[in-house]
């Protein structure tokens, strides 16, 4: 049974930092298409990063609104995925939640239908 364990959300200014971390049980991060997704209470989750590892080094994806500001990443020796978000802003103000599924992520890592796993959610608060 695959698990997914999120930690590192918290409460920040607008231009700050965090390191969200999502920790693989169960199988390797890189035979998964890892992805962050972000949700609101009442609306529909958005695939926000994606990443699959292959032997040629792997594809990484991002969502228009957090390109060049967020970065995902494996540590395939911890077996854990992280998100680097920088020059936070408060409409980044979300629960933050780690899935998985088997396969790649081309076309469909942001449909939260297309995800075998899910992890908890770690909360992220950005104040202006």
């Amino acid at each position: 049974q695959v698990q997914l364990a999120e930690s590192g959300g918290g409460s920040v200014q607008a231009g700050g930092s965090l390191r969200l971390a999502c920790v693989v049980s169960g199988d390797t991060v890189s035979r998964k298409c890892m992805v962050w997704f972000r949700q609101l209470p009442g609306k529909e989750r958005e695939g926000v990063a994606a990443a699959k590892i292959n032997p040629y080094g792997g594809s990484k994806y991002y969502a228009d609104s957090v390109n060049g500001r967020f970065t995902i990443s494996q540590d395939i020796a911890k077996n854990t995925m992280y998100l680097q978000m920088n020059s936070l802003k408060p409409e980044d103000t979300a629960m933050y939640v780690c899935a998985a599924s088997g396969g790649g992520c081309a076309g469909r890592w942001f449909r939260s239908l297309s995800m075998d796993y899910w992890g908890q959610g770690t909360q992220v608060t950005v104040s202006s």
